[in-house]
């Protein structure tokens, strides 16, 4: 489950992140691009690491797809950028990217966390995700997280949804499973009333698979953001008022749903 794929990856990513960067990507940046990537005189390289769908996910053609990649295309288009380039990054190196000037933004569903904010800039909040409670089609009783209470819960082995319900739901009946698929089957079946899970992941499962939804609340909270280089301000607010923009007007709803499905 990708939430605690990048917690695991950020250590061992930061220690190999000068050797990746060295090799696999391009050339250094300018300290301000903004007006060079408007007169076409360089692309916006952005880093992802597109082995998360929906957010990013690379085709078997080669192809980088998803809600960031949309997105992302969206805001250059905006804001006047007149070429963009993905680099397939490791998660863990790109931030390093962003700071060794490899890459002019980072784009993979990456937190906004204190530790990466004295390090980098990010947009504002595109996308909040954290622990989600999945339940069948015809649960119309779970409205909160006290309806949680005693209740049968999926979970997968390892993930910070095992711990979360332990401390804040004792009374819950895990169901521990080895795999998404097995968590997600577990409520299909009838051997469990919900599925607790990240929020992404289970909105992307219903969209693919359906005989599901999401209950009304979120039992954390993780923003999404795009982040920059704290030397390319003029970049980082370009693309946070492009964001707004795409708030106001719609584009921003109508791309989460198409990647993610209606919410409820």
């Amino acid at each position: 489950m990708r939430i605690d794929r990048k917690t695991l990856l950020a250590s061992a990513g930061a220690l190999v992140a000068g050797a990746v960067v060295g090799t696999s990507l391009a050339p250094a940046r300018g300290a301000d691009v903004l007006d060079a990537l408007r007169s076409g005189q360089q692309p916006l390289i952005v880093g992802t690491d597109a082995t998360f769908p929906p957010f990013e996910y690379t085709t078997a053609g080669g192809e980088k797809v998803g809600f960031d990649i949309d997105l992302v295309n969206a805001i250059a288009k905006k804001i006047g950028v007149k070429k963009v380039e993905f680099q397939q990054v490791p998660f863990g190196g790109l931030v390093p990217g962003l700071t060794a000037n490899h890459v002019d933004m980072a784009a993979s569903a990456v937190y906004i966390t204190e530790a990466r904010q004295k390090v980098v800039d990010f947009t504002s909040p595109y996308f909040t995700g954290g622990l989600g409670v999945m339940v069948k089609s015809n649960d119309a009783a779970t409205k909160s997280e006290k309806d949680l209470v005693g209740k049968r819960i999926a979970v997968q082995v390892g993930t910070k949804s095992v711990n979360w319900l332990k401390e804040h739901i004792p009374s819950a009946q895990l169901v521990i499973v080895q795999t998404n698929d097995q968590m997600f089957l577990s409520l299909q079946n009838g051997q469990a009333d919900a599925v607790v899970t990240g929020y992404p992941a289970a909105r992307y499962y219903i969209k693919t698979h359906g005989g599901a939804k999401m209950a009304p609340f979120l039992l954390t909270h993780e923003q999404y953001g795009y982040a920059f280089r704290k030397n390319d301000p003029s970049l980082t607010k370009a693309a946070d008022e492009a964001l707004a923009a795409f708030e106001k007007d719609g584009t921003l709803k109508e791309l989460e749903t198409k990647w993610f499905g209606k919410s409820e």
